[in-house]
């Protein structure tokens, strides 16, 4: 069998990064239409445990399951709280609450977060370019914001929840890389997402007001054949694919150059939700959506 090459290595990491950002942008409605059929909190543990024992069930059945050792595990536990129930408990309850379009715009904010993290833990050096873009996005996220007030799609709960989301989610690329260095990639992903994911059930069950009625609350008869659809697309595909691929990059690439599809992530998602949840994109949205990707794009140039 002939070995790969680096540039055949990067070609797959490349397309892999690809359509895990495709997936993923198309998820802000995938979870729009999942919604409809059940609250937001029960939503995250059916995806993620499900996602995260699929993962690592196919690693066992591969032979690479082994690797993660018991003392691991509150580690991984950790990054799950970040990356999986503090991320989707912003998430998944901030899109019940406000639109895709605004959802895919702010959630372009998390290399910012991501940037920042690592200036305070001395893993990167901040300079004129990485506070400036960090300014920009901040102005950008406040127009955004700005621009739901009165709206009926949107809300400024909502999109500030997709807000600790992004934030949540760029410091789980960054906090993760210690972890990726000692273990298979695709284990920390399947660990994280069962480990997580299992985090939100007691919310799920109990509820939170404002945000999430509680398991008893949904009737399973009445999910219709579109929110089953979703789930299964959102489990399968937006969670499962999309954050094996996301951490086998970090691991292979780095974190830097992987955020840099966060951008694919914000044009799909905004594509998406305007054709597809008929949302419209005003003036203002227009110019947060600018602001913040030249912050962005400033910040990771830094």
């Amino acid at each position: 069998m002939t070995k790969s090459t680096p540039r055949t290595r990067g070609i797959v990491s490349e397309v892999s990064l690809f359509f895990a950002a495709v997936f993923v942008g198309m998820d802000f409605v995938s979870v729009k239409y999942a919604l409809e059929g059940m609250p937001p909190l029960v939503l995250v543990p059916v995806r993620y445990v499900l996602a995260g024992s699929l993962l690592l069930a196919l690693l066992r059945f591969s032979g690479r399951g082994a690797g993660i050792v018991w003392r691991d595990l509150p580690l991984l536990f950790g990054l799950g709280l970040v990356g999986v129930a503090l991320n989707q408990i912003g998430y998944t309850a901030g899109l019940g609450l406000t639109s895709g379009s605004n959802g895919a715009l702010i959630f372009a904010t998390a290399p910012i977060w991501g940037l920042l993290l690592g200036v305070a833990l001395h893993l990167e050096r901040a300079s004129w370019r990485s506070a400036s873009g960090l300014g920009l996005a901040v102005t950008g996220v406040a127009l955004i914001v700005g621009g739901g007030l009165g709206s009926p799609e949107a809300s400024v709960a909502g999109d500030l929840l997709v807000c600790l989301s992004a934030l949540s989610w760029g410091a789980y690329t960054v906090l993760s890389l210690p972890v990726l260095r000692r273990h298979d990639p695709l284990l920390v992903a399947g660990w994280t997402m069962l480990l997580g994911g299992a985090a939100v059930i007691p919310f799920a069950l109990t509820g939170l007001y404002g945000l999430s009625d509680p398991l008893g609350s949904v009737n399973w008869v009445s999910v219709g054949p579109v929110s089953w659809t979703a789930v299964a697309y959102s489990t399968l595909l937006a969670s499962g694919f999309a954050i094996a691929a996301w951490q086998t990059n970090v691991s292979r690439i780095g974190a830097n150059k992987v955020l840099v599809y966060m951008y694919v992530v914000t044009l799909v998602g905004l594509v998406a939700s305007i054709v597809l949840l008929g949302e419209g994109l005003g003036p203002g949205k227009i110019l947060g959506a600018s602001v913040i990707l030249l912050g962005v794009y400033l910040a990771r140039r830094a």
